[in-house]
């Protein structure tokens, strides 16, 4: 599947580009204030998204490895989500079945409370059955979450024996960790994309940055890549600039920005590429000029 559009953009130099490093230094400092508290507690082994292709009726399990690296007991809970994100950075964790298409009331797991002993490692054992009846159609893509959070000694809903030192005051710390659980049923759903937006932007360093918006409008998953090729007004190809390989669910939708280096003034052609394998490529073509 081949989808092409056209439209002119002109470059915008709003102050994006320093409202964004304004951001991530926040962020950057965040991360480390917050790494200064949770250090050492639960932490998940490997992947944080376990995908599965299925039929309807078929049962398979899995599970979530959790080690312990302090010298004391640490005790983590763990439940369900649904799961949304989309490009502007918004990510909703509702309740568990209410995303249309969760597949977490498919889904039982076991411990859903764990102590670790010092030093060592535990498991989450997941269970996943995948309806059989015909009636629900069952086609593409479901996921929901599993989240382990950490509990600390202090709080009431710990079960680990509670000291003075745990009693005192203090700014609830934990860390939480969140598994995608996903179901692809085989040969079925559809792959479809929607471009949202796309802006042309300056970077500090001078560079073009490309920001693009795609939204999965299909009902299966896809991790695609995702390139640009740059033409100059005579047809020249300037050069080929490679995206991040996102996941992109059913419903939700994320941002590219792909770094286009410097360009002179003048008009270029931009063809967007998404390629998730096979037949399933997109196709978008921006004409830029600035």
């Amino acid at each position: 599947m081949t989808h092409m559009s056209s439209l002119t953009l002109w470059l915008h130099n709003s102050g994006f580009i320093m409202k964004s490093i304004r951001q991530i230094a926040r962020c950057f400092l965040s991360c480390i204030l917050v790494h200064s508290f949770v250090q050492g507690q639960v932490s998940v082994v490997g992947e944080l998204s376990q995908d599965r292709f299925v039929n309807p009726g078929d049962v398979y399990e899995g599970s979530i490895a959790l080690l312990n690296t302090t010298g004391e007991p640490q005790e983590a809970m763990i439940y369900q989500t649904d799961y949304l994100f989309q490009a502007d950075g918004t990510n909703r964790y509702g309740d568990p079945g209410t995303v249309p298409r969760s597949n977490a009331s498919w889904i039982t797991f076991s411990p859903s409370d764990v102590v670790i002993p010092p030093q060592e490692s535990s498991e989450v054992h997941y269970r996943v059955q995948i309806p059989a009846d015909s009636l629900r159609r069952l086609n593409g893509t479901y996921w929901s979450m599993l989240m382990i959070e950490t509990i600390p000694k202090r709080v009431p809903e710990s079960s680990l024996p509670q000291t003075s030192e745990n009693r005192q005051m203090g700014i609830r710390q934990s860390i939480r960790y969140a598994i995608q659980i996903a179901s692809h049923l085989v040969n079925t759903g559809t792959k479809e994309v929607r471009f949202l937006n796309a802006e042309l932007v300056s970077s500090q360093e001078g560079n073009r940055l490309l920001k693009l918006d795609i939204e999965n409008t299909g009902t299966t998953g896809m991790r695609p890549e995702v390139y640009v090729e740059l033409f100059d007004e005579n047809g020249s190809l300037e050069g080929r600039f490679e995206g991040l390989k996102y996941r992109i669910y059913p419903g939700t939708s994320v941002r590219q920005v792909i770094d286009l280096g410097r360009m002179f003034h003048g008009e270029y052609t931009v063809l967007i590429v998404i390629d998730d394998g096979g037949n399933d490529v997109f196709g978008a073509q921006y004409t830029l000029e600035f």
